[in-house]
């Protein structure tokens, strides 16, 4: 995976940000989910280092980045704090400015970004995700049902890290193997490097603070912004998966549009996983708006 990247890790703020990066152009920033790694892009990262600079990196907690022990507050797990790591990663690469492409997590990451560094985002993209707020005030039946894991990560340690390291293989095929493609999007590389991961101790008390920020002080920054007026400022580009839960439980251009008022978007005939499941119709549509 990942043919003709190099090394591109950078230590933020005492926590080492796992990257890799390739291409020429102008600066990309990739950003994966959950349970996931900078593995999720390796079918389209050929085709995007032909027009990019792209740099796909792990965020803190995940994949090979560092994984600090959660604060009492979760701050240091914040979409805010782990959007930063990103800046300053893209910024030790010489890119000051650069867009943004985020599945899932890194998504929601990606959105706090273009919020707290409006001169760093210059176009911005998410996968298969809606406002955090949203998502949990909206909560019904078949939501809580197929996004146990929101509600699963967030109880307090050790409980949920305890039995994630029990069998980390089967946490992991319960989360991306329980989704409507079940596991065949997932190639035998991919789903090692995911599981390697997911292996190491520490990922599970990392995936855990990630959720428990996001019910938590995320919530409040993302209250505090909204009530005060603040935007996603530069074009925005939503997409999710037809077949997934976030398209079927919440209306995601509709919430999104409560923050920007330059997003557009559609549905995609796939599932959540969509740079795995549906490479070619992803490219298709990602690449026109950020070459614009």
């Amino acid at each position: 995976m990942f043919e003709g990247y190099t090394e591109a890790s950078a230590t933020i703020d005492g926590v080492r940000i796992h990257a890799v990066k390739g291409g020429r152009g102008p600066a990309l920033l990739l950003l994966h989910g959950h349970p996931q790694t900078h593995a999720i892009w390796h079918k389209v990262a050929p085709a995007l280092a032909r027009h990019f600079t792209v740099i796909a990196a792990d965020l803190r907690g995940y994949g090979d980045s560092g994984k600090p022990q959660g604060a009492e507050d979760h701050s240091n797990y914040s979409k805010r704090r782990m959007a930063l790591d990103q800046v300053e990663l893209m910024r030790r690469h010489g890119h000051e400015s650069f867009a943004l492409l985020g599945h899932d997590r890194g998504g929601r990451v990606a959105a706090r970004m273009a919020i707290d560094h409006p001169d760093a985002v210059t176009r911005l993209v998410t996968l298969d995700v809606a406002p955090t707020a949203a998502m949990y005030e909206q909560t019904t039946f078949d939501f809580a049902r197929a996004y146990w894991h929101w509600f699963f990560l967030v109880r307090p340690a050790p409980l949920p890290e305890t039995l994630i390291r029990a069998d980390p293989d089967l946490y992991l095929k319960q989360t991306i193997g329980a989704r409507s493609a079940g596991l065949k999007p997932f190639t035998p590389e991919a789903y090692a490097a995911y599981l390697r991961c997911l292996s190491d101790p520490a990922t599970a008390h990392g995936i855990c603070e990630d959720y428990r920020a996001s019910v938590t002080i995320d919530l409040e920054h993302d209250r505090a912004d909204l009530a005060a007026g603040k935007q996603i400022a530069c074009p925005f580009l939503a997409l999710w998966g037809a077949h997934g839960v976030v398209g079927k439980c919440f209306d995601p251009l509709a919430e999104w549009s409560k923050w920007s008022a330059n997003v557009q978007g559609n549905a995609l005939p796939c599932g959540h996983y969509i740079p795995e499941e549906a490479p070619e119709l992803l490219l298709e549509r990602v690449l026109p708006f950020l070459q614009r």
